[in-house]
């Protein structure tokens, strides 16, 4: 499902993700993929929103090829110890090869986009959010949406 379709699913988790990817000041997260061993991998990653999809550009790597050939990922938002919220996603990526929506995004990308970067879009079947005013706040107040219903 597309960020957009996601958004309207789930309005109020999907900007809470929206802001916890951002608060750094660019959008960035950690990656989880699946090794074709079957291990998992865990890798930061710049992400991206346009045109309501997310994105991610990667240089040709270990976390690439798992999405290449698996496809399935997590996303998780980066901790800050003063505001703990978090979120998580999971999903599927499909590669996006040359053409008008690379160019698009790699247009609107936080840094030059290189031809040997590999464009992935994320798209959404899970995602919980799990909320705390402070770190004294415990536990987290969670809020889960699933694609299925």
């Amino acid at each position: 499902m597309s960020w957009a379709s996601f958004r309207e699913g789930a309005p109020e988790i999907a900007a809470m993700t929206e802001r916890l990817l951002r608060r750094g000041g660019i959008d960035e997260a950690l990656l989880a993929t699946v090794h074709g061993d079957g291990l998992p991998r865990i890798h930061p990653i710049y992400v991206g929103f346009v045109d309501g999809h997310l994105y991610g550009f990667m240089l040709p790597s270990a976390k690439a090829r798992d999405l290449e050939l698996d496809g399935r990922f997590a996303l998780h938002t980066h901790q800050d110890p003063l505001a703990p919220s978090e979120a998580m996603l999971r999903g599927h990526a499909t590669k996006i090869g040359p053409g008008s929506v690379r160019d698009a995004v790699g247009a609107a990308w936080s840094f030059t986009v290189g031809e040997d970067d590999v464009l992935f879009e994320f798209s959404i079947e899970r995602a919980l959010l799990g909320q705390r005013a402070t770190a004294d706040d415990w536990p987290p107040v969670y809020r889960a949406w699933s694609a299925a219903g």
